[in-house]
């Protein structure tokens, strides 16, 4: 056994799956309540919506579908539809039906041509048809952004494994209230279930999609 954690894990790990050829963008639950100082799920994360934005834009240039996820309550349930996630984590309420805190970020509001996928459970495939939407128009790959590392954009790169999909995880385009979590579970989800890569090695695999869509 090696002291060095990196050189640890590359002998049993060190494997990429690489990108896949038709991938779908996932932006998951960029909501105000991230970015409201006085919410107490507040992360501080502007860097990962900006990366997470111009992935956006890069995407729709490259003919990639943009799906973005939100956390919602029915407010009349009283966090029912949440069952024991809603129960443990009690910031929860701040995604009940009618908080401005349940919004997407100021200023963020998605395209008519982008999917919204609504979700009472951390992962994006849990209780959603994503995967079927996904699997209906020929994807096989996701590159996830979002918020926040440690919990919905880890359970949502889990399950997209699960699922069979390629799964890529953006280092700058996700966020956490804190750097330990976020880059433990990058490096966790890196030597598992995904290759976590950078903004700018995915800006050039959009870009080059773009080229090939130019031509085709």
């Amino acid at each position: 056994m090696t002291d060095d954690l990196n050189e640890n894990y590359r002998k049993a790990y060190g494997n990429r799956v690489g990108f896949g050829r038709t991938p779908a963008l996932i932006l998951i639950d960029f909501a105000q309540a991230y970015f409201d100082p006085d919410c107490t799920l507040y992360a501080g994360v502007d860097a990962a919506l900006d990366s997470a934005l111009r992935l956006r834009e890069a995407a729709h240039a490259a003919g990639v579908p943009v799906i973005w996820t939100e956390v919602t309550y029915q407010r009349g349930l009283h966090g029912r539809d949440g069952g024991r996630f809603f129960e443990k984590a009690l910031p929860l309420k701040a995604f009940m039906q009618g908080e401005p805190t349940a919004a997407f970020a100021c200023g963020l509001t998605p395209r008519e041509d982008e999917l919204v996928v609504s979700k009472q459970y951390p992962s994006a495939f849990f209780g959603t048809s994503l995967a079927s939407t996904l699997t209906a128009g020929g994807h096989d790959s996701v590159i996830l952004t979002g918020l926040t590392t440690s919990g919905c954009v880890r359970a949502s790169c889990v399950d997209a494994m699960s699922h069979g999909f390629r799964t890529i995880v953006v280092a700058e385009a996700c966020g956490d209230r804190h750097p330990g979590p976020h880059e433990a579970n990058l490096f966790d989800m890196n030597a598992k279930y995904a290759d976590v890569v950078t903004e700018s090695e995915t800006l050039a695999y959009l870009s080059t999609l773009a080229a090939q869509r130019a031509l085709a």
